[in-house]
């Protein structure tokens, strides 16, 4: 098994020891994007400009590996107040289509940074 690492300029470099995404055998895992702005490097403000940024960066790291938010399989959502899933929902069926990807949503106590909600996807690059 290969791994290959992904990495793109348009989204927040890792702020860790980790990568921005990783591929194998045409899979590609992202690793949780936050809402921080990667010209900046500031987390922008609210629910709705956090889940868009961070929608905004999977995707820019999904162009660096060759794939299209259509390539995606498989999201997992954290947000620190559950309350605000009909607002995430809004942004979030902007950058998918149907078949929508399956999808987990979970609630946390707190995120890197402050952030209101980290997103992480599973893609699979065309051959």
């Amino acid at each position: 098994m290969a791994k290959k690492k992904i990495v793109s300029s348009k989204a927040p470099s890792a702020i860790g020891p980790y990568s921005q995404a990783i591929e194998v055998d045409g899979f590609v895992f992202t690793a949780g994007q936050i809402g921080i702005d990667p010209q900046t490097g500031q987390l922008v403000d609210g629910i709705e400009a956090q889940a868009e940024r961070a929608l905004m960066n999977i995707k820019a790291v999904l162009e660096a590996a060759g794939c299209t938010m259509n390539d995606v399989v498989k999201t997992t959502i954290f947000m620190v107040d559950i309350a605000d899933f009909p607002k995430v929902n809004a942004i979030y069926e902007k950058f998918f289509d149907e078949p929508y990807p399956a999808r987990s949503t979970v609630a946390v106590a707190a995120l890197p940074k402050g952030a209101l909600i980290e997103i992480e996807v599973v893609a699979r690059r065309r051959a």
